[in-house]
């Protein structure tokens, strides 16, 4: 009797072994589960905006709506013939406050930058890599915060000039 009393504790520990590893092992991938939710939430979110830059120097779309704090992804595509060194288009956007002309005028002197100023750098919000002609680019940032009118532009030189820009408006 005394052996069975002893072979039903050891049982009884090993069960509670596998039990309580068993119990370690669920709430690990519950938590790994919960925290994948947000991530497909969050990904359902995002707005995508589909744009093109073309030799007239035109994006072919011209205002965005967001909400503040929403999650966009602007994908621009540079339809043109021409070499990208004559013709290529990015997306940059600034900051409210800051001055296109001048963030366009000294960025068009930083082609080993994808004419980008680096001084001007804190005046934008996101940009994008330049795209030539057949090329696609994207960027996901969040739009700001506050509410109002954030201008969008082709910093290639002299495309701003041209009228390559477009408003992103935040509401």
């Amino acid at each position: 009797m005394a052996e069975a009393t002893t072979y039903i504790q050891q049982s009884n520990i090993t069960v509670m072994s596998i039990l309580k590893k068993l119990i370690a092992f669920s709430v690990v991938i519950l938590t790994a589960i919960a925290l994948c939710i947000p991530s497909t939430s969050f990904a359902q979110d995002v707005k995508v905006v589909e744009m093109e830059g073309n030799d007239q120097l035109k994006f072919t779309q011209t205002e965005i709506t967001a909400a503040p704090g929403q999650t966009i992804t602007v994908k621009l595509t540079t339809v043109s013939r021409l070499p990208a060194t004559a013709m290529a288009h990015n997306f940059v956007l600034l900051e409210s406050t800051a001055d296109a002309t001048e963030v366009a005028q000294a960025s068009a002197r930083h082609a080993d930058n994808e004419y980008i100023a680096p001084d001007m750098e804190d005046q934008i919000i996101a940009y994008t890599a330049m795209a030539g002609g057949g090329e696609t680019v994207e960027v996901t940032f969040t739009a700001p915060e506050t509410p109002g009118e954030y201008v969008y532009l082709c910093s290639f030189p002299g495309h701003f000039m041209a009228g390559m820009k477009g408003i992103l408006t935040v509401e």
